[in-house]
């Protein structure tokens, strides 16, 4: 098993984004694991911890820091789902609480730079990438165990981690108005992490969701992931 996420640790110029992933690593090999255990309810065992990530339980080494998928150790992960899981152990707060009203990622504190990124590369894809298949929507949802809400030609929120709800709108386009989506968070996320973080969590969404869907090939393309 691999102990850190850098594949060439000689090159003069290393991969960026597996230095990030590894710099966090060795972050989360400073935490303090029982107090993480206690607040985010996580199970553990004497090797690692467990924590369950849009619908998928991953493993974190205790004494590597290494993240792993419990069903797949071989599988390769994606940056986005790496930097989420050490970003919520790194930045949540003691008194974090699910405010249980959701907002646009625009209405997230701090986060208003970041909106017109956000719309283009997760709203805009989600939209586009179902477009035509309000029913593949629907059902990735369920297999993700989204639960049913009211708006839109169909909505679900899904727990991104336990403590952080995450929801979905979708109204499927028609010969007059392209499909539109919007991706909705709890107003106090930034109590569990760092807004630019907030994106990875939707990124993350629109990922799981093609994953789960029987979509043609290159709707899903347009969900580009860097894979560790």
């Amino acid at each position: 098993m691999r102990s850190s996420y850098v594949t060439d640790p000689d090159s003069l110029h290393p991969d960026r984004y597996q230095q990030v992933c590894d710099d966090w690593r060795l972050k989360f090999l400073k935490m303090d694991y029982q107090k993480l255990v206690d607040f985010f309810g996580l199970d553990q065992d004497e090797e690692a911890l467990y924590i369950t990530y849009y619908n998928i339980v991953y493993r974190i080494d205790k004494t590597s820091g290494m993240i792993w998928r419990r069903d797949d150790p071989e599988k390769q992960l994606d940056f986005d789902t790496i930097i989420a899981i050490y970003n919520l152990f790194y930045y949540y707060k003691d008194s974090a609480q699910v405010r249980g009203v959701f907002v646009p990622y625009r209405q997230v504190r701090r986060a208003a730079p970041f909106a017109p990124a956000f719309q283009k590369s997760v709203m805009n894809t989600l939209a586009a990438g179902f477009s035509g298949h309000l029913d593949q929507f629907i059902k990735a949802s369920e297999k993700l165990g989204g639960r049913r809400d009211k708006e839109g030609d169909a909505s679900f929120v899904y727990d991104a981690f336990s403590c952080m709800p995450v929801k979905a709108v979708f109204w499927d386009g028609d010969d007059e108005f392209p499909a539109q989506a919007q991706v909705l968070f709890d107003a106090d996320i930034t109590e569990y992490l760092h807004e630019e973080t907030v994106v990875c969590i939707g990124g993350g969404l629109i990922s799981r969701l093609f994953e789960e869907a029987d979509l043609p090939e290159e709707n899903t393309r347009m969900s580009r992931r860097k894979w560790i």
